[in-house]
């Protein structure tokens, strides 16, 4: 959340008919919990839901890991006047789940101004949110507090007491408190305005010695000083934590609420002194931002939790689908919740993509006798490259043939106007219109192959096929591995 310059400032989809059962069968993220004859969910296909929004009208996201087989969702509404929780048995289904309230602001006084941001902890076996507060004479003067349940269910609101504030060195504007444990240690971060800088906020950690009370000298880790975090407003803000791959990752959020939100990325070596600034890395650009080929704008304050098959990170954002915002942005309801894969490169660094629009699951491929590679397009001509960072170039969809019945056609992600087709021998990826005369050359049949591949068959000719040859991707007659492509 950002503050004013008075105080300084998917659509749950399938492949298609035919592709469903088929590419369900063939991805990795889908191995756990096989459901015989059935086909499988997009979840199972993908490693998360493709609803998009999740939640309408849910800002600030926050989603847990399951606790005992449930997720629980928090975050900001709209009218910034309390603090909500839903649960459910998947991600999917906090979109439909019952929401409770479980504190309101008071009348008027302290806490009663603006509520932002909540984030939902379990902590020793005790539930605990972290949230900011204005005033009702200042809904700005914003300051970090906690409550704590020791019931079972965080939906239950007669659970919940007021801990109190988090006080830090200075009583000055603090929010986007967060906690985590690393090696023995719990730990605070959170942003704040230090009266001695001149921005809008810093990120700031300390170890906690209770989880509403820290205990050592706040650290500034992060200040905003490179052009995409000073848009609007000077801001680091909105930080969260993943701890993988012998790392610490700490996502946070940059700029002004509109489109030009953006997400920036923090690294630290998981042995490191996390209280020495000087562990910390900056990210030079940043790592998630509005793409305007999927109209998803200004993604941000994020959180991660897990799939259900315990293994697939998951990205969890808001994000408007739309750039233009009458009035001030912080006031326009329509931030919803959001969530995608988060995959991971192979040096073990978070690749992040762009916030994808709507549509089914997302897969990726690799060629059978190139399989750390994948198929990714570039200046409109596909090809095969390992190490790809560009993930979202690597991203593709299944959906119905361009060509009619009994065809499939393969839609590029981030520029979901494009589709993969094969012109004059040379595959490419531009935009097609189904049933024009073009659409036959943009639709393939899926041919499946031993060992869980598939080879796709050009939808005009029966004995051509996409295949790899030499990081080329070209087409030719079946050839085994060269025309066999795994899906992930």
């Amino acid at each position: 959340m950002t503050y004013p310059m008075s105080r300084r400032v998917l659509l749950r989809g399938g492949l298609g008919v035919a592709a469903t059962g088929m590419v369900a069968g063939l991805s990795s993220a889908a191995t756990a919990g096989p459901r015989p004859g059935a086909a499988r969910t997009d979840a199972e296909v993908y490693g998360v839901t493709t609803v998009d929004p999740l939640i309408t009208r849910r800002a600030d996201p926050f989603i847990t890991r399951p606790v005992a087989g449930t997720y629980y969702f928090t975050g900001s509404v709209p009218e910034y006047d309390r603090i909500v929780v839903r649960g459910a048995s998947t991600i999917a289904g906090l979109a439909t789940a019952a929401e409770s309230v479980i504190w309101r602001r008071p009348a008027s006084g302290r806490m009663a101004g603006h509520i932002w941001a909540p984030e939902l902890h379990r902590i020793d076996g005790r539930w605990y949110i972290y949230f900011a507060a204005g005033d009702s004479d200042n809904v700005f003067r914003i300051r970090m507090y906690v409550l704590e349940s020791g019931l079972a269910d965080p939906r239950d609101p007669a659970g919940w007491t007021l801990r109190g504030q988090i006080t830090t060195e200075w009583d000055d504007f603090s929010l986007d408190a967060t906690t985590f444990a690393h090696a023995g240690r719990r730990y605070l971060v959170w942003a704040q305005a230090e009266p001695e800088i001149a921005v809008n906020t810093s990120l700031y950690i300390a170890e906690m010695n209770t989880p509403w009370s820290i205990r050592t000298k706040p650290v500034r880790i992060a200040t905003p000083t490179r052009a995409w975090e000073t848009q609007g407003f000077a801001v680091n803000e909105g930080p969260a934590v993943l701890v993988r791959n012998g790392r610490v990752f700490l996502t946070f959020s940059a700029s002004a609420t509109d489109a030009r939100y953006c997400m920036g990325l923090l690294t630290a070596d998981a042995g490191a002194n996390l209280l020495d600034n000087r562990s910390w890395v900056k990210t030079p650009d940043p790592v998630f931002a509005t793409w305007e080929q999927t109209r998803r704008y200004g993604p941000g304050h994020n959180s991660f939790t897990v799939a259900e098959d315990g293994v697939t990170d998951v990205l969890v954002y808001h994000a408007r689908d739309y750039r233009d915002i009458t009035g001030d942005p912080l006031y326009d309801p329509n931030r919803h919740t959001r969530v995608q894969r988060l995959y991971w490169h192979g040096d073990g660094s978070p690749l992040f993509g762009v916030p994808v629009g709507e549509g089914g699951p997302i897969v990726r491929l690799s060629p059978a006798d190139a399989r750390g590679a994948f198929v990714r397009h570039w200046e409109y001509v596909l090809r095969v490259d390992s190490g790809v960072r560009e993930l979202a170039d690597t991203q593709f969809r299944f959906v119905p043939g361009l060509a009619g019945a009994g065809t499939e056609s393969l839609r590029s992600v981030n520029f979901p106007d494009r589709y993969v087709r094969v012109v004059d021998g040379t595959v490419q990826i531009v935009p097609v219109a189904a049933g024009s005369p073009e659409a036959i050359s943009a639709s393939f049949r899926r041919v499946p192959r031993d060992g869980g591949g598939i080879s796709l068959q050009l939808a005009g000719d029966a004995t051509a096929y996409l295949r790899h040859d030499r990081g080329r991707l070209i087409v030719g007659p079946a050839a085994g591995n060269r025309t066999t492509f795994l899906l992930s």
